[in-house]
């Protein structure tokens, strides 16, 4: 006898409507972008002041807490380990900043900036549905980036590619400097590869968006971006290949094309990566070395040790840190290396421990790209973009049920309708929504064949 699964109706929608992001939440997410673009990097071809370009990144923080407010008036928000984390770290930071004898205001207002950053995005967790929603806007919103970094190629390439950064690709139009060209390059590259290798874009928009900004990281000469799209994009490779041929695929192709390029271009792949630098700069990355060591071997109050010294500029002696950690351990001590420890395991864990998806691909390489770049780019403990890259894997890890609806309740929020407060049907007329409707079966006739009113056939 045929027998048909009911299963989920198809009127059902596999997420709950009020969690769906409403459009205004791309914005609020392009406006959180333009925040952590900063103001510094290399001469543009419309010479406009830094304060003009300060007050543009600050107005888009408020704009955004603004919006993202009105979006979510009643104030509800998703419990989330790795919002907790960082406010966690806020809280080091004032801890830290309040003891400085000077530059407090800097470093009240860099904490103030960082309570806006975390406040925004608490705001919109209750639109983190394990979605791939935050990746596409966060594609958006760099490939928007990228767009003005082309745009300035096309109209000032002198200006473009400086000899002050060695010829190596800037902004022109909003001042970026070449690492951080190579880092948004490479995420958008890496992100919409995933979904291509998890098939949920199309070939046309993957040459259209992930071709060019390879070639833009190319053009940055920015290694750890480079190291980092590689390594990352083979990680989240290797995730998807249990469930997807084209992953599968990928992962034995790109180790053919390493082991042949290894042998082959090995020497063009160095002078690549040298930049012209000479063995004994190229050995301490740049100076960073020098710079790490002395800021280790820096004396430190007990205070400074576990707290820190408060959020600044990144700089130690003048100098650029240039070191995730060590920028964490300089503002706000071991406390802080060990709360950014810890939510990032916390975050590789969950990924790990997620079924094979394309949001678990995603996430995967978010973080793994963070990790990498961590060792010689800063943002771990201030707002920034990895920050932002974080909180979209974070986004992606929300646990759901099968059926797609978040397992998290929102809290606070309004409680649903008691069975006393519905309508009820009078006795006698009592009818089912259409969303529960199963389709009649038979059972009259013990060979008959049943079928579903959405086509799909009974199993025998």
């Amino acid at each position: 006898m045929a027998r048909l699964d009911p299963g989920p109706s198809r009127l059902t929608p596999s997420v709950d409507p009020e969690h769906r992001p409403p459009p205004l939440v791309g914005a609020v997410w392009a406006l959180l972008v333009v925040n952590v673009l900063g103001s510094q990097g290399a001469e543009t071809f419309v010479a406009v002041p830094q304060p003009v370009y300060q007050l543009v990144t600050m107005g888009s923080l408020l704009a955004a807490f603004v919006l993202a407010l009105a979006l979510n008036p009643r104030i509800r928000l998703r419990p989330n380990a790795f919002l907790l984390m960082l406010s966690l770290l806020l809280v080091t930071s004032l801890v830290a900043t309040v003891q400085l004898e000077t530059g407090v205001g800097g470093g009240l207002f860099r904490c103030w900036r960082l309570a806006m950053f975390l406040a925004t995005l608490w705001l919109l967790t209750c639109w983190w549905d394990g979605s791939v929603a935050f990746v596409r806007y966060h594609i958006r919103a760099y490939a928007a980036v990228l767009a003005t970094v082309v745009l300035g190629l096309a109209v000032a390439p002198g200006l473009a590619m400086p000899e002050a950064y060695g010829g190596r690709l800037t902004g022109a139009v909003w001042p970026l400097t070449p690492p951080q060209v190579g880092q948004y390059a490479a995420v958008v590259a890496g992100l919409t590869l995933v979904l291509w290798l998890a098939r949920r874009t199309d070939h046309r928009s993957t040459l259209a968006i992930a071709v060019p900004a390879i070639v833009l990281v190319f053009m940055s000469y920015t290694r750890t971006a480079t190291l980092g799209l590689v390594v990352a994009l083979v990680v989240a490779g290797i995730s998807l290949a249990l469930t997807t041929s084209r992953a599968r695929r990928f992962i034995a192709g790109t180790a053919a094309v390493t082991a042949l390029g290894s042998v082959a271009f090995a020497s063009a792949v160095e002078v690549w990566f040298r930049r012209g630098q000479t063995e004994e700069n190229f050995a301490n990355l740049t100076g960073r070395q020098k710079v790490w060591d002395a800021l280790l071997a820096a004396p430190r109050t007990p205070s400074e040790l576990w707290f820190g010294v408060g959020l600044g500029n990144k700089s130690f002696d003048g100098l650029p840190i240039d070191s995730g950690w060590l920028a964490v351990y300089q503002e706000q001590g071991l406390v802080g290396v060990g709360l950014v420890a810890v939510f990032l395991a916390t975050l590789l864990a969950v990924a790990f421990l997620r079924p094979p998806s394309p949001t678990r691909a995603c996430a995967v390489f978010l973080i793994v790209y963070c990790l990498i770049a961590s060792y010689t780019e800063v943002g771990l403990g201030d707002a920034s973009p990895y920050l932002l890259h974080l909180a979209v894997a974070a986004s992606l890890l929300v646990a759901t049920t099968k059926t797609g609806e978040v397992m998290t309740p929102l809290v606070p929020g309004p409680t649903s309708a008691q069975p006393a407060d519905l309508p009820t049907a009078p006795q006698g007329n009592v009818t089912q929504p259409r969303h529960k409707y199963v389709p009649e079966q038979d059972h009259s006739f013990p060979n008959a064949t049943n079928t579903r009113k959405s086509g799909e056939a009974g199993q025998p």
